[in-house]
């Protein structure tokens, strides 16, 4: 069952796309949680819908302390098999450059057996792997985590919906992983 829980935990890890569309607003209304529908599907798991495809989610902590609780979640035990393969912080590259940026955090993580079908099904989905996850404070100072949707964008850019039991598999369990990890850094 650990082994079980371990392949879905990493298979629903390391299908998060790096793509970012157009209309990444920094101030989503009210709910906690959204999700795309329309365009790219009618995948749903949140309060409100979006349609360009990022799940966003409300943080009660700073971008600091939501980018160390991210972390932790991916490093939890039993969830062995991701790695956070690297940490961007847009706000030192801007200060770096002579700009100023609110605070922002990229994590870049996965596990190439859980995205390995997915590239089976189809290689360009290798563009949008390894996963991201955003952390940012908006223009009110609220802070966000946000990552694409696998099972309302991945699948439809990538056309990923004929493949194997596999993929399919993948497609629909990444959703709810992801969620758990957005969760857990965030409340």
């Amino acid at each position: 069952m650990k082994k079980v829980f371990l392949s879905v935990l990493a298979l629903g890890l390391f299908v998060l796309p790096a793509y970012a569309t157009k209309g990444l607003r920094d101030n989503p209304k009210e709910s906690n949680v959204n999700v795309v529908a329309g365009r790219y599907g009618s995948f749903k798991t949140g309060k409100r819908a979006r349609r360009d495809g990022i799940v966003r989610v409300k943080s009660a902590y700073s971008v600091a302390e939501t980018a160390r609780r991210f972390e932790e979640a991916v490093n939890k035990p039993g969830r062995e098999a991701l790695n956070i393969i690297a940490t961007v912080d847009h706000t030192d590259n801007a200060r770096k450059v002579g700009k100023q940026l609110r605070p922002t955090q990229l994590f870049v993580f996965g596990n190439p057996m859980v995205g390995t079908p997915l590239m089976q099904c189809n290689q360009t989905v290798g563009i949008d792997l390894p996963q991201k996850a955003l952390i940012w404070e908006d223009e009110q100072g609220k802070v966000w985590l946000a990552y694409n949707s696998p099972q309302s964008f991945l699948s439809v850019r990538h056309k990923l919906r004929g493949c194997d039991a596999e993929a399919k598999q993948a497609l629909e369990t990444v959703g709810s992983v992801l969620n758990v990890l957005a969760q857990e850094a965030t409340q």
